[in-house]
């Protein structure tokens, strides 16, 4: 609740974009009105002149105010008025209809794209908005989270060290891609004799436990009371058994106990402990059972704690403690948690083992594990009590502060610790995640993590899952130095804050500086920060300074980073680019970031539903991200963009004939088409091919988009959406409406149209006219088009049927309702050769600009699209030399054109 902020409303660039065009449509609208109406009023008020009438036949002696020589200003503005409702259709308010229906359509895609679905988990992909679908192929930076969403969430207790003793045999998956980044030989695994040791010690049965792959024969199979320090191993465990909020759950039929945690790490080492002697199979409000393996007798004893207080963890503690009372009548402190918050809470004589356990929580942390401290100490009856009274006054306050309250009194009890040891659990990477972060590397985009571990750990996981890379430059802000610690040992916090901040501003100077040379040397950087650096980082007058060194690193790692911070992170990365930013995250404490994104999308995994529900999109795994960016994201932003582009050229191409038309009529205000045509326009004769367009085109396929990352640099460049695109798209529409109107005029106007020599009226050139544009339209679609299906073809060619169907039975009408469309086609169009001569020399000539433009496009000048469709239509799409390409971008292209120019050559 301390991170949560309220649900942002989130619209897409494009959306934002389309709303400026509209801006610049209505401008046009009110420009070519006013010029109308200004022609207007300059031809009425010559009507009259020295008393001589020169447009005798309108009468404009006795005329309405319209068309008064008289009120020529008055008729002027009527005429403006006219002007924009005749011009109207200009603004293509059916355009957001489209839009939402294809939208939709798309999101139905997504949730059924087969390979987005999670088989193990029964969860497919899921938009829970359709907004935001043409943003996915616009993405430049992913902040993402680590544990659940590039890792399991499945936690595996596999070492632990007490006592200054490490146990625990096994190698994790980072310690294995450490081993390959150096060119060693794989790591030494278990012996094959304790691989197969059950937690029974049956060796035959080899029996797995979920949770617990913890291999080491001095504490299995109770060998544990032979180590020299029993009794330290005893308490360790025992503080797993008791120190945690888990439910067991026990099976009726079987006897077998599973354990209800908050969190896998809980859950694990339960289970840990529970495998190695020391069993929890009840609790109550008051009570925690254990059966425990007794080290002076070797038998399992049970015993019951008395549970007097729980003080839980909070990502601001970092810690968890429980307060009971055992068997012996001893009241006991029993305490887990970060090493940053624990050792500092050590006794003089409880850091027995302090610096065997760091050494060996920096071990673990390079293999890739999440480590927690173990502590205990005892507590005094008369130090209980008070505390205790004061710990219910805090639990009981009705203050705004009560949070802070309770857990300044928890402060008060935790300290003068023992140390026992430390515990590391493995989080295993997902599958298919070091594949996935390398393709969107490949497709220039940015990934960032953010993580609340260890550096150590945060960093070899990073190059395990391929976000850092061998050879790359590691640029790393920390705090973590000796004369930060000498001042935090003083105690003076604007001495500390005065210092950190001079630090951090220095490191930025230096990291810029080490950012040059390996630039020079054409050498990737990485940037990795502290949580502590992070703070001063965001700051507003160093803010600007991270960003910049951030955004020229390929890789960005901020760990020890907390819930805020990664809010906060996000807001700097989307406000401060200007670009496109998706965060990634499964749990609670990444919701904020969720939010704060462009594009929020929840992994639904094992911590709950909360960031799915704070999510743009869902996934089960981070590995379809790469199939919900490269493929849905690339679709969706070219269908959009296409669509949005033709959506306007084709109503320019339609709203300038009736100008043209205007012009050409002294500016008299009548409407070219009949009012029915001008009506259906939008809305059955060329509204569903690019509904189609939107849906179903593809400018290459599902499999090339996979192959062929660089493709998305179009939506990241913008390049379908660009101003230049989509003015040159309005200035096809004016050129188109220029052709239709001059050519058709032209063509049958001069010459008689019938066989009884009946010259063109203006039911006939309405008609003809209107016939042109929708023929140009919907073959200017088909020329757009990439990927017919029958469905297309169905909605283009039929939307010119039904033009004709309709024309045929609203002109079969009474010419009461049918008006100017009165038996025009049957009796007068269609019986005339010159009507389909005409048709067919517009349509050539209207379409041969974009035609001309986009052969020399393809062939001088080709997009990436363009290059990928010629390979594949020569059959050379499998070429090795882009099969592989180089990791950065800007190589790969050069690849791509240098092999094309190559073979044209």
């Amino acid at each position: 609740m301390q991170n949560a902020i309220d649900p942002p409303s989130k619209r897409s660039k494009i959306e934002r974009k389309m709303d400026k065009i509209v801006y610049i449509l209505f401008s046009t609208l009110i420009l070519i009105s006013f010029v109308g109406s200004v022609f207007f009023g300059i031809e009425t008020k010559k009507d009259i002149s020295g008393g001589a009438y020169r447009r005798w036949y309108l009468r404009p002696d006795d005329t309405t105010v319209l068309y008064d020589p008289r009120r020529a200003s008055l008729a002027a503005f009527l005429h403006f008025l006219t002007g924009l409702m005749l011009y109207g259709y200009l603004i293509p308010i059916s355009l957001y209809v489209s839009i939402e229906i294809v939208k939709v359509l798309q999101s139905i895609f997504i949730n059924q794209d087969q390979d987005m679905y999670h088989e193990e988990t029964d969860r497919p992909a899921h938009a829970q908005t359709s907004n935001l679908n043409e943003e996915l192929g616009q993405v430049v930076t992913v902040l993402s989270d680590k544990t659940g969403t590039l890792t399991c969430n499945s936690m595996e207790f596999v070492k632990c060290s007490i006592a200054g003793t490490a146990y625990g045999r096994g190698i994790t998956e980072v310690e294995r891609a450490l081993a390959k980044r150096r060119g060693d030989g794989p790591p030494e695994d278990v012996d094959a004799s304790s691989d197969l040791l059950g937690h029974n010690g049956d060796v035959a049965s080899g029996k797995s436990v979920k949770g617990f792959n913890f291999r080491d024969e001095r504490l299995m199979n109770g060998q544990w009371v032979n180590e020299p320090h029993a009794d330290v191993i005893q308490k360790f465990f025992r503080v797993l058994a008791i120190c945690h909020t888990a439910i067991p759950d026990v099976n009726i039929n079987t006897g077998e106990i599973t354990y209800e945690a908050e969190s896998p790490d809980e859950a694990a080492f339960v289970i840990a402990a529970r495998e190695l002697g020391f069993e929890f199979f009840e609790r109550t409000q008051t009570s925690i059972w254990l059966h425990e393996l007794d080290h002076r007798s070797g038998k399992k004893v049970d015993r019951i704690y008395e549970l007097l207080d729980v003080l839980e963890f909070s990502s601001s503690r970092k810690r968890m403690s429980v307060i009971v009372r055992n068997p012996e009548n001893q009241l006991l402190l029993l305490c887990k948690g970060a090493d940053s918050v624990m050792f500092e809470r050590l006794s003089k004589d409880g850091r027995l083992f302090e610096a065997q356990t760091k050494e060996h929580i920096k071990t673990y942390a390079e293999a890739g594990l999440r480590t927690l401290v173990i502590a205990y100490c005892e507590l005094g009856e008369e130090e209980y009590i008070v505390w205790k009274e004061e710990f219910t006054r805090a639990k009981t306050a009705v203050t705004g502060d009560r949070d802070v309250l309770v857990d300044e009194a928890a402060d008060k009890i935790e300290r003068d610790l023992i140390l026992l040891g430390a515990t590391a659990v493995e989080d295993k990477l997902q599958k298919g995640v070091p594949e996935c972060i390398d393709k969107l590397a490949h497709a220039g985009i940015k990934l960032w993590v953010l993580t609340g571990d260890k550096m150590e750990t945060a960093v070899n996981i990073g190059y395990a899952c391929s976000l850092l890379r061998q050879g790359m430059k590691q640029i790393v802000i920390t705090l973590d130095s000796p004369d930060i610690h000498a001042l935090e040992k003083q105690g003076d916090k604007d001495a500390i804050a005065k210092a950190s901040r001079e630090s951090v501003t220095g490191q930025f100077r230096e990291g810029k500086s080490q950012l040059s040379s390996a630039n020079e040397s054409s050498v990737e950087s990485a940037l990795i920060i502290d949580g502590e650096s992070l703070d001063f980082a965001l700051d507003k007058n160093l803010e600007s300074s991270f960003l910049e060194l951030a955004n020229d690193c390929a890789s960005v790692i901020c760990y020890r980073s907390s819930p805020k911070q990664k809010a906060r992170v996000t807001r700097l990365v989307k406000m401060g680019t200007g670009k496109t930013t998706l965060a990634i995250g499964d749990g609670a404490n990444d919701v904020g970031m969720l939010q704060e994104a462009d594009i929020g999308v929840g992994i639904s995994g094992v911590e709950g539903m909360q960031a799915v529900m704070a999510s743009d999109y869902a996934i089960a795994q981070f590995r379809f991200l790469e199939r919900l960016l490269l493929v849905h994201g690339h679709w969706c932003y070219r269908r959009i963009a296409m669509m949005i582009c033709y959506f306007f050229y084709k109503n320019i191409a339609f709203g300038f004939t009736l100008f043209w038309f205007e012009a050409y009529a002294s500016f008299s205000g009548q409407a070219a088409y009949n009012d029915w045509y001008m009506s259906f326009y939008n809305v059955f004769f060329t509204s569903f091919p690019v509904i189609a367009l939107g849906v179903f085109d593809q400018d290459v396929s599902a499999r090339l988009c996979l192959k062929y990352p660089v493709l998305y640099q179009e939506g990241i460049q913008n390049k379908l959406f660009s101003w230049p695109r989509i003015l040159g798209w309005m200035f096809n529409g004016v050129i188109s409406s220029i052709i239709i109107f001059f050519i058709t005029t032209n063509s049958i106007i001069p010459q008689s149209f019938r066989k009884d020599g009946q010259v063109v009226d203006f039911e006939v050139l309405g008609a003809t006219m209107y016939t042109c544009v929708v023929w140009v339209v919907n073959c200017q679609m088909a020329l757009s088009v990439n990927y017919f299906t029958w469905i297309q073809h169905f909605f283009i060619w039929g939307s010119i049927a039904f033009w004709y169907i309709f024309l045929i039975i609203y002109g079969s009408l009474s010419p009461t309702l049918s008006t100017t469309a009165y038996k025009v086609l049957v009796e007068a169009c269609a019986p005339s050769s010159l009507y389909w001569l005409a048709t067919l020399l517009v349509v050539i000539s209207t379409l041969l600009p974009y035609f001309s433009y986009r052969a020399f496009q393809t062939r001088f000048r080709p997009m990436y699209h363009d290059i990928i469709q010629r390979k594949r239509a020569e059959g050379l799409e499998t070429e090795t030399s882009v099969e592989l390409p180089p990791p950065r971008v800007n190589d790969k292209i050069q690849l791509l054109t240098r092999s094309l120019k190559r073979r044209d050559s």
